[in-house]
């Protein structure tokens, strides 16, 4: 797998990682993940996406609009943590790895990503007990409209 190079500027974190295309089927798949540094829930949401073959690096911001405007996540569809492909794809919070790994293979036409808004109870790294509130993952289209991608309805759905 191609090293991770990374510089930083004021506004700009630029890397090289492969793209999906470029994976073998034994090679995880990296995502930069920019997260508040206090945020117990994005680092639980980084365990998750690790314990399911993804290397995650991880950028610590304290102000994340500017990265969600960047990558055109709409304020309706914000969480607290976004993920970054090379492609460009993002995936703007508790989105369960499953769905990560199934939108990457199929690469939907004119998509942008896919996005758990708010912080739905139950869903990976917001865990709580044996309370679990339905939700859906949308994905998110270049022209700014949205479509169900998954109706979530039990906590084993997720995995």
């Amino acid at each position: 797998m191609k090293t991770l190079f990374y510089s930083l500027s004021l506004s700009t974190l630029f890397f090289v990682l492969p793209t999906v295309a470029e994976l073998n089927h034994n090679e995880s798949i990296e995502l930069l993940i920019f997260k508040s540094p206090s945020c117990g829930c994005c680092t639980k949401w980084v365990e998750h996406i690790s314990e399911m073959e993804f290397t995650p690096i991880t950028k610590d911001i304290n102000a994340n609009s500017n990265t969600k405007a960047k990558y055109q996540i709409a304020p309706e569809y914000r969480s607290c943590h976004t993920a970054v492909t090379r492609d460009g794809y993002a995936f703007e919070g508790h989105v369960p790895a499953k769905y990560i790994k199934q939108f990457l293979k199929e690469q939907p036409d004119n998509s942008i990503g896919l996005a758990v808004p708010g912080m739905p109870i139950g869903t990976p790294g917001m865990e709580a007990g044996e309370r679990f509130q339905p939700y859906q993952v949308l994905i998110l289209f270049k022209d700014g409209t949205n479509e169900v991608y998954a109706d979530i309805l039990t906590y084993s759905d997720q995995f």
